[in-house]
């Protein structure tokens, strides 16, 4: 090919390569991980989707998304149980404006519900990470939001687990669901605690206890504004953990294991 024309089509194929690239350029790469264990009842279950697609809905939300420095987000939701029970339920999806969160929230109100066996923060947490790593978006920030009523009770252990993703750089955000008494094997107390020591890591990484049913979609909306808008954790939630107990990360297995005895 002579030398104008091959310059000419260089040319062109870097021009056409750059609005592609830009599409995949993001303030945040997020995504929600829900836990969808025998311990979540239905009406947790509901719950906790209507706050997801609330929040999608809400033109706060919208606004924290606009003020980013791209002025989009890349979102997926998926579920999780046991360690080997993930599911993705809505891929990959570019949030750049009020349309899209809807769009996004209509698309999660359009899947039912599902519940599973056991509780596997560690494996939701390596899934996600792997999410993460195949979502084709160039993020400023790579974020896992988790949230669950009960401790780590099957698969690896979940420090490891965090360890592993904090060490790529992503940050592990909590919600915490404490709506229930603790009774029986596989609930413990304080889970506040226990996510604060065993499951949240990463730059600026921060948790949103529910603990009344009222809170929830407004807890879940102020935790996606936070994420969403780079705030981190408040400082009386910094404060108030540096001054509580240190919690054993091994509680859920040891709960798995007295249930075996019995």
């Amino acid at each position: 090919m002579p030398l104008a024309p091959l310059l000419f089509a260089l040319v062109l194929l870097a021009s056409s390569a750059v609005p592609a690239l830009a599409q995949t350029e993001v303030d945040l790469a997020l995504v929600l991980a829900v836990d969808i264990s025998y311990s979540m009842d239905d009406e947790e279950q509901a719950l906790q989707r209507e706050g997801f697609i609330e929040a999608f809905q809400s033109p706060i939300v919208h606004e924290a998304i606009a003020r980013g420095a791209v002025g989009r987000i890349g979102i997926t939701y998926m579920e999780w149980a046991g360690a080997g029970d993930q599911k993705v339920i809505v891929p990959w999806r570019v949030i750049d404006g009020a349309d899209a969160a809807r769009a996004f929230a209509a698309e999660l109100a359009s899947h039912p519900t599902r519940r599973a066996r056991f509780t596997s923060i560690s494996g939701a947490l390596d899934f996600s990470s792997g999410l993460l790593a195949d979502s084709g978006l160039f993020a400023a920030r790579q974020v896992i939001d988790v949230s669950g009523d009960g401790a780590n009770n099957n698969g690896r252990n979940v420090s490891d687990a965090r360890a592993d993703v904090v060490a790529k750089g992503i940050t592990i955000n909590g919600l915490p669901i404490m709506l229930k008494e603790p009774r029986g094997y596989w609930d413990i107390k304080d889970l506040d605690l226990y996510y604060r020591d065993c499951v949240i890591g990463g730059p600026g990484a921060f948790m949103v206890p529910v603990r009344e049913r009222h809170q929830f979609v407004e807890a879940i909306k102020t935790k996606l504004i936070r994420e969403i808008a780079d705030l981190g954790a408040p400082e009386p939630l910094v404060t108030r953990a540096q001054a509580e107990r240190r919690v054993n990360c091994y509680a859920g297995e040891l709960q798995t294991e007295r249930w075996m005895r019995n």
